[in-house]
């Protein structure tokens, strides 16, 4: 049975695109340039025969897994994986003694790879730190999570951190267009065709995560394959072979699974009285908004249903113009749900009647938009090193916490800074709009861009005035706060 696993990995029997596309070599890998570039850490352990234990730390498809693979066999050591989720301490301690047996017996060194090392209890985690401490088994983990707080401080101590960043645009462009090129490992005998618009739309909604690209490419060119008869199968009128499968967004959209679900048209009534009853509470109608509420209780529907969309309205079309109206509504379904029908109908009206009354504004849904644009366009942008929490020695030594200005020491409470990611600053989500108590919020907003504003101008080349950030501090500005304590 072993020859024929063998023979059918050596085939790439069934294994997923992501799987056969795994860079074999450092030259291969893409990404990393920070740990990998010339002169860096990984390029300089690789270059001799001497490997640390790691801890590998970085979101998901980022290279942890196959960055153990190269490492391990470019110091010719074995590499024995273990996953955390579905092993126990009995499975390791089998592969320690394999190791160890393995060192004396023919001196060959073993990497043990455990995958998602934050899921070991601290039980398994000192289980392994023996083993690392009298060199039996050089340790390399992955972990999506904050090491400092997931790996036991003994283990870590005998171990390098190294973070992984999420993958550029560019990095992600080259492997896929590598994956569609390669007739071997990828799909470059498939007769694929993509424009470089839909590619990169693609590259954006992966979020830096290889893995999650190239399983969604697979399965857009299996959709599309399937739904022209299959790539490679009925030939062209012409006879030149079988046609091309052609990759539209839409199909990299269904392959993604992020395509917007429509309710039952079965149901063309009902929710004509739903949108009756939003539109009139929306037009400030509250006569027309108790009615159709009416209509909707009267005729059956379940009273949470109704209370539901209420708590919806209240921030998407009154908002911040009067903060008090989400109030009013989830009071109402805390009414309902506390004494039921009938009486509950009371609350209901109430709360109808308020929400139709009140000042409107739909920033908060056009806020979110316009936020989610920018994240939909632009990925997972890292978050800048002054706004992570320093705490942990670890973090400190990563830069985290540095720089960041803490408004409470500076008059009134404010001090100009960016939290933006860098591609992002000077972008405005949040436009307020001149209705009921949005319009307070709009003038104190407005105060605080125009003193961002005027220092930003005080800090250019040449102009007067003192250092920048000294106008206004209290004392004991720049003190960044005790990192022990919750994130402020």
């Amino acid at each position: 049975m072993d020859l024929f696993r063998a023979s059918a990995r050596k085939r790439r029997v069934g294994q997923p695109l992501a799987e056969r596309m795994r860079p074999k070599t450092l030259e291969e890998f893409t990404g990393q340039g920070h740990l990998l570039g010339p002169g860096k850490l990984l390029a300089r352990i690789a270059a001799g025969k001497t490997l640390p234990s790691l801890i590998l730390w970085g979101p998901p498809g980022t290279g942890k897994t196959t960055l153990a693979h190269i490492l391990a066999t470019r110091v010719g050591a074995r590499l024995s994986p273990i996953s955390a989720v579905m092993s126990g301490v009995k499975e390791m301690r089998e592969l320690v003694q394999e190791a160890a047996e393995r060192r004396d017996q023919f001196g060959e060194r073993t990497v043990l790879f455990v995958d998602e090392i934050h899921r070991f209890s601290k039980a398994q985690q000192d289980a392994l730190l023996p083993h690392v401490e009298a060199g039996t088994i050089t340790l390399i983990g992955a972990t999506t999570e904050n090491p400092s707080f997931q790996v036991n401080a003994a283990l870590l101590s005998r171990s390098r951190v190294l973070r992984l960043e999420p993958l550029g645009e560019a990095e992600l462009l080259l492997l896929a267009r590598r994956a569609l090129a390669d007739p071997d490992r990828g799909l470059g005998g498939t007769g694929v065709e993509v424009s470089d618009e839909v590619l990169g739309y693609l590259v954006a909604q992966s979020g830096g995560d290889a893995r999650r690209m190239l399983t969604a490419l697979e399965v857009a060119v299996t959709i599309s394959a399937g739904s022209e008869g299959g790539a490679g199968g009925e030939a062209g009128a012409d006879g030149g072979g079988a046609a091309p499968v052609l990759l539209t967004r839409g199909i990299i959209e269904e392959a993604l699974q992020q395509k917007t679900l429509l309710y039952d048209k079965a149901g063309d009534e009902h929710y004509g009285v739903v949108s009756a009853f939003i539109k009139s509470m929306r037009g400030s109608d509250p006569d027309a908004a108790v009615y159709w509420m009416t209509r909707m209780i009267e005729a059956g529907e379940d009273p949470l249903f109704v209370l539901r969309r209420m708590v919806i309205f209240a921030s998407e079309d009154v908002g911040n113009a009067d903060p008090q109206a989400l109030s009013v509504a989830t009071a109402a379904l805390a009414s309902y749900r506390f004494i039921g029908l009938p009486e509950g109908v009371l609350p209901l009206t109430q709360a109808v009647v308020y929400l139709a009354c009140a000042p409107k504004s739909n920033t908060a849904l056009t806020t979110y938009a316009a936020a989610r644009r920018a994240v939909k366009e632009h990925g997972s942008l890292p978050v800048p090193r002054k706004l992570r929490n320093a705490v942990t020695a670890l973090d400190r030594q990563m830069g985290h916490g540095q720089a960041y200005k803490y408004p409470h020491e500076f008059e009134g409470h404010y001090v100009p800074e960016s939290y933006l990611p860098e591609v992002l600053e000077g972008q405005r989500f949040y436009e307020p709009s001149t209705s009921g108590h949005e319009a307070e919020i709009g003038a104190r907003l407005a105060a605080w861009r125009t003193s961002a504003e005027g220092q930003a101008a005080s800090r250019e080349p040449g102009a007067a005035g003192a250092e920048p950030g000294a106008a206004g501090a209290a004392p004991g500005a720049g003190h960044v706060p005790d990192r022990r304590h919750p994130p402020r």
